[in-house]
């Protein structure tokens, strides 16, 4: 397209909100106006009635102690109520209901968006005690359970694809060790490990796939509590029902 077509086609007021929003979903803290006037370069007067309409449609908040601008779940609402993430849902979620009643235990789903895993459902622990990962939750995939195993059982063209961007992000030792885990994870069927971010939890999680291949991972963050079920247990159910979703949708 020539730089006169490209002009032609130019929304100034649509171009400043999308820059806002994009800001602020890399951003690691909530942002006064203050602060993103100056990352985009654009007075405060030119943002301020931006930035009114996309909190007046519940796109953007002010944060919990009101520091700053974040981003709400809407975008992450809207992208997950269409197509394949739709039917994943209403497949999954009655599944994970019965597993979490089943198992006393928390688990959640999670699917790949480019480098990043992000968690799109979660059912909490039935009982007193239990640990829950909130749905928008991300990390990248290179450094969670969750991520591992939708790395591990993709296709090998589809590895080698994410390989070129994910390899990057880690030294050449850890990424050997990723490699090693993730060909671990496709000889037993899953993946278990000790969770980074916080003692006393075990990560177990599965892939969920469809007549296309891997789109999810359902994974467990299993706590040991005293009479409640074994992480033996746990897998065996985890998996099971894994099964039954990915049977469900085709897989």
């Amino acid at each position: 397209m020539s730089d006169k077509a490209a002009s032609k086609y130019r929304a100034p007021a649509l171009e400043k909100g999308l820059d806002v929003l994009e800001l602020l979903a890399s951003a690691k803290s909530p942002m006064t106006l203050s602060q993103i006037s100056t990352r985009l370069e654009r007075s405060v007067s030119e943002l301020f009635r931006m930035v009114q309409v996309l909190e007046s449609r519940g796109y953007v908040g002010l944060s919990a102690n009101g520091d700053g601008f974040d981003l709400t779940n809407k975008l992450f609402s809207l992208g997950i109520s269409r197509g394949p993430s739709q039917n994943l849902l209403a497949t999954a979620l009655p599944m994970m209901q019965a597993l979490s009643e089943d198992t006393r235990q928390a688990c959640h789903i999670a699917i790949a968006s480019d480098d990043r895993m992000v968690v799109i459902a979660r059912i909490e622990a039935p009982g007193d005690l239990g640990f829950s990962v909130r749905v928008g939750y991300q990390r990248p995939l290179a450094q969670t359970t969750s991520g591992l195993v939708l790395y591990a059982f993709q296709k090998a063209k589809i590895r080698d694809q994410w390989r070129k961007f994910l390899r990057p992000g880690l030294p050449p030792e850890a990424w050997e060790t990723f490699e090693a885990h993730a060909e671990q994870a496709v000889a037993q069927g899953h993946y278990t490990a000790a969770s980074g971010y916080i003692d006393g939890i075990t990560d177990i999680s599965c892939p969920v796939i469809n007549d296309v291949g891997v789109i999810a991972a359902l994974t467990m963050p299993w706590i040991h509590v005293e009479d409640g079920i074994s992480l033996e247990g746990a897998l065996a159910s985890l998996k099971a029902t894994a099964r039954a979703i990915s049977k469900t949708l085709g897989g």
